[in-house]
Order: C-alpha cells, then structure tokens, then sequence
C-alpha cells in the first residue's frame, strides 16, 4: 500500500535486493516471449503441428478512464488479485481513486465488454503506481504491459520525471514484471503491509513528455 516516502538512506543495487530474497532463483530480468505488437491481444499459443506454432488472439482490450460505477467491479478484481492485508478495502480503492492527482484506467474486452484489469496512479514530481491488477484469465497477455505503460505515458505527460510503486518481496512474479520494464530496487521497507509482510520499494525515471 502507498506510504510517504522519507528520505532514502541506504540505496541498494536490484539485483542485490533480489539475490537477498532469491538466492537460489534469480538468474536476470524474464523476457517477454510474445512479440511486442501483439502481446497485449493474446492470450495463448497454440501448438497444431509438430514444429508448427500458431499465435491465438481471441481478445483484445481499450483502454478508458474509471466512472464511478466501476467501483463495486474494481473491489472484487482487487480481492482475488491480492491476499488479505495486501489487497484495499473498498473504502480504500475509493479514497486512492478520487485522491487528488490520481486516475484510474481501466481495461475493458472489446468483445464482450468485461473488465479485464486496472491500474491506479498518482501524478507528481514522482508519479506513483498505487495498484495494477489483471484477471487470471487475461495474465500472460500482454495487458499487465499495456496498462503500465499507459499509466507512465500519463504520468510523463502530466510532468512526472519519476515514478515509484511498491510490490511484496515475496511476489516474484510482480519482481520480475517490474524488472522486465525498467525498475530497479531501491530499498526493502520491513512490516510495510498490514499482514506484516515486507514491501520492496521500485522506482524508474520517466523521460520529458516531447
């Protein structure tokens, strides 16, 4: 969960961070094995031949601005994406939601108009990812990506030269997304969750807005 962040004292190299954590299973940054123009439209590949690969793509996502009826839909996804102590209340989604210099994107299936995931951040000097959150059903499909980068597009234009999240140490998977696009670790933050998990703090420098 978002905290104020004052003063970092002891700046730690990522790979370090990780290594403490991880000893016996980080070996570098996962690469994305879609390619980069379809993989926030796919969802599986599918194997109909030996030797032969045939790329799935039966959704697609757009991309919109949250309306306040989402919110009940944005709860329920935040409940089965995150553990008790980790994930928001939904008096808590609503305050980071209507939070002054905060928005909301969420993606919406094309076909069928599901809600298959959402992120929440805050502009600033250092803009914030407060939480992204992708169904079971639409990981591994790029959408996780696309969101993100949607959200670091806004914050560069809304002035922000930086941006910052927090992930649970022990959520490899979000360490290993966050690596993928260019976050490094900048320190580990003990009793950070309400369950009293640690959190590991990530930033990444955000170009000027051309």
């Amino acid at each position: 969960m978002p905290m104020l962040i004052r003063g970092l004292r002891a700046k730690q190299e990522d790979k370090g961070l990780l290594e403490r954590f991880f000893p016996n299973e980080w070996a570098g940054s996962v690469e994305n094995i879609l390619p980069a123009r379809e993989s926030a439209f796919c969802k599986r590949w599918s194997f109909r031949r030996r030797n032969e690969m045939k790329l799935e793509c039966p959704v697609a996502f757009t991309l919109r601005n949250a309306e306040p009826a989402d919110l009940q839909a944005l709860w329920l996804i935040d409940q089965k994406c995150f553990s008790g102590g980790i994930a928001y209340s939904q008096a808590e989604l609503k305050f980071f939601m209507r939070r002054r210099g905060s928005f909301t994107l969420v993606a919406v299936e094309d076909e069928n108009l599901k809600i298959g995931g959402f992120i929440i951040a805050q502009a600033g000097v250092a803009g914030h990812i407060i939480t992204i959150d992708v169904i079971a059903a639409a990981r591994r499909s790029g959408l996780g990506s696309q969101l993100l980068r949607a959200a670091e597009d806004r914050l560069r234009r809304a002035g922000s030269s930086t941006v910052n999240l927090e992930t649970a140490v022990d959520n490899r998977g979000a360490l290993f997304f966050y690596k993928r696009h260019g976050y490094e670790i900048i320190e580990s933050i003990p009793g950070y969750y309400s369950n009293g998990v640690d959190a590991l703090l990530l930033s990444k420098s955000l170009p000027a807005a051309s």
